[in-house]
């Protein structure tokens, strides 16, 4: 039986040989990872080859038109190992689906096999050193000339920034438009490209093996085959990809916590003080059952919405609710599980310090927390 309603005999032996390739592969090697501040292309090399990169693309582009839920899998075994491996997530579920979504044939078959075997590691550019959640009042510019686009300007923290070499890249084709957002598209721009330029490799206070970046754009020539979709509608496509964006937040946040719970669970049985078991303490048993109790509610909530999104419901407020929520309870139980793993909490030797540094950044990414609450309440009528 799997985690899920929705597991079936394949999805188990998918997450078997999925884990047993990162237990090989990025286990041993994840602290190596976190020293270097990046994960090497060879280990992207591998999940390629093993069809763990983009599973639900076509055949025909050399996926394996798997549905959302073997991308479930992929990101549930990812987490599991640390959240710095969220940049395969964001390449897998969040950046080639606007390819798939709103890219033409020629454009599909020259940038969806590359993704599939990781000669193509991708990232959506969006955030700028101005401008977050407020997409609409991006500064980066491209403007028509002949057949090429000059685009201008600058982005930051931008995941997979170092490796990525096919950046989908928010911009503003006509800056004067009112409402701003309908002066806004996307365009697919590629390593190598004149007046496109990367910064170093951003130091953070966690996801220390997560490759981040600014990028820089300087009177930089993108031919107009690279515009995804139509021009003006780059808004409109972010809003609709932003539902499965932040369900898989949700989903890595979810793991944390489960793995939180797991680890100090183990912890508190073995550690003793006072010549007893830490798990005997009052105090140590209604923690760990309020910590147990949330991570049940989340993933059965978390559940109902997979099953939606795969029947393709509108669920934004729900994916928001869940988003906020789930974030935020991997938070609380990171401070918890560290506090309850005493001075050895603390320490970079076991895996509870690393994720509570690692946690915070989910309730600020595809959306601050903030945001999420303000679609809530949108939603709701207020």
């Amino acid at each position: 039986m799997g985690r899920y309603r929705f597991e079936g005999e394949e999805h188990l032996m998918f997450r078997k040989t999925l884990r047993k390739f990162l237990q090989n592969e990025a286990v041993p090697n994840y602290k190596k990872w976190e020293r270097e501040g990046i994960i090497p292309k060879s280990f992207w090399k591998g999940l390629g080859e093993l069809g763990f990169l983009c599973p639900q693309v076509s055949e025909d582009y050399g996926g394996l038109e798997l549905d959302f839920t073997f991308s479930v899998v992929i990101t549930e075994e990812l987490e599991r190992v640390g959240t710095s491996l969220v940049g395969i997530s964001l390449h897998n579920d969040i950046v080639v689906p606007y390819i798939e979504a709103y890219g033409s044939p020629e454009q599909l078959e020259r940038w969806l096999p590359g993704c599939t075997s990781a000669d193509y590691i991708t990232g959506i550019a969006m955030t700028e050193p101005d401008t977050g959640s407020d997409l609409a009042n991006v500064q980066t510019t491209a403007i028509r000339d002949g057949d090429h686009y000059i685009v201008n300007g600058q982005k930051t923290f931008i995941t997979n920034g170092v490796n990525g070499n096919l950046f989908v890249v928010v911009v503003k084709t006509d800056p004067s438009a009112e409402p701003k957002h309908r002066g806004i598209s996307l365009l697919v721009v590629e390593e190598g490209t004149p007046g496109f330029t990367k910064g170093r490799n951003l130091d953070k206070v966690g996801l220390h093996a997560q490759d981040t970046a600014e990028l820089y754009f300087e009177d930089c020539r993108v031919p107009i085959a690279n515009l995804l979709g139509e021009e003006g509608q780059g808004f409109p496509y972010l809003m609709e990809k932003l539902q499965q964006e932040r369900l898989v937040v949700a989903i890595g946040a979810q793991i944390a916590s489960e793995d939180m719970l797991e680890m100090t669970i183990n912890y508190v049985k073995s550690r003793k003080a006072f010549g007893k078991p830490v798990s005997s303490f009052q105090n140590t048993q209604f923690k760990l059952a309020e910590m147990a109790t949330k991570v049940e509610l989340g993933k059965t909530f978390l559940e109902s919405l997979i099953e939606d999104h795969i029947q393709g419901k509108e669920i934004v407020k729900k994916v928001s609710m869940a988003k906020y929520w789930l974030t935020e309870t991997a938070h609380e139980i990171s401070s918890e599980c560290m506090r309850l793993h005493g001075g050895y909490g603390y320490m970079e030797d076991y895996k509870i310090a690393r994720r509570y540094r690692d946690i915070p950044v989910a309730s600020i990414y595809a959306g601050t927390n903030e945001i999420m609450k303000g679609i809530i309440a949108k939603k709701m009528g207020l």
